[in-house]
């Protein structure tokens, strides 16, 4: 890796990583595009820049989280089927789910359509007007089934936010609580699973290897502020049909590589 590869796949990371469009899918098809090999590194230090935006969102939410610690067991609740999941699926998702553009090509396409289907019922109900539930008046049955929802993002291309947004979005919340709460179950999710798996890789770093990794997570962390504070105002004014469309474009395009 060179200083234009760490530089690429750190925005993409941060840029994408709350966005419901897949940033491990968009990472693949990054590394892809930069002819990167597969290598140990390349894959602990994809994980090892997910914790610059995991500490992204622990900075702008830190007062929330505070002012609202009753949020803490609800995102713990959320939390606990993706761990078992994860955790007994480990194996296949790394050596299996992690390597294959097929399967981020074709979960990419069909979270595009059902998250189009879905906006377009969504609004067919009205539910768009229906009265809002506040981020801290979430129930536990509430957070343990987006926790349930949060477990499809095991396969690449899924995305762990629109997981989690559409499975909020069914249960009658509004975009921007389920959007808030989905940022806040990225916290221990994310750093679980780039926990475990650099545990689990044993990879030694070099000197260089190292200061690539610092740099990635502090081009994470910034760019993953800009994406989430984007987001916040985004949803404030659209829906997420636009995401839907980018995901089939891109599920395209990675076919026609795959062709």
């Amino acid at each position: 890796m060179d200083i234009w590869s760490v530089i690429i796949l750190s925005v993409v990371e941060g840029l994408t990583e709350f966005l419901p469009i897949s940033s491990t899918g968009h990472l693949m098809v990054t590394a892809k595009i930069l002819n990167l090999p597969s290598s140990d590194f390349l894959s602990s230090f994809n994980i090892f820049i997910q914790l610059g935006a995991i500490l992204a969102v622990g900075v702008l939410y830190f007062n929330k989280i505070i002012k609202n610690l009753n949020l803490v067991p609800k995102v713990g609740v959320a939390f606990v089927p993706t761990a078992i999941i994860g955790f007994f699926l480990y194996p296949l998702i790394k050596n299996f789910l992690l390597e294959s553009l097929t399967v981020v090509a074709i979960s990419l396409f069909i979270g595009g359509v059902i998250l189009i289907i879905f906006e377009k019922w969504y609004q067919k109900r009205g539910l768009v007007n229906m009265a809002e539930a506040e981020l801290d008046k979430i129930s536990y049955k509430q957070a343990f089934l987006i926790g349930l929802a949060q477990t499809l993002a095991v396969i690449p291309g899924t995305s762990r936010s629109g997981a989690t947004i559409l499975g909020g979005l069914a249960l009658g919340l509004s975009r921007a609580t389920i959007v808030e709460f989905s940022f806040l179950l990225a916290l221990p999710t994310m750093a679980a699973a780039s926990g475990y798996d650099l545990l689990k890789s044993g990879v030694s770093f070099s000197e260089a290897n190292i200061l690539w990794l610092g740099l990635g997570f502090v081009l994470s962390f910034v760019f993953s502020i800009i994406s989430v504070r984007w987001l916040v105002r985004f949803i404030k004014q659209h829906n997420f049909i636009w995401f839907g469309w980018y995901r089939i474009a891109l599920a395209l395009v990675i076919f026609s590589f795959l062709i």
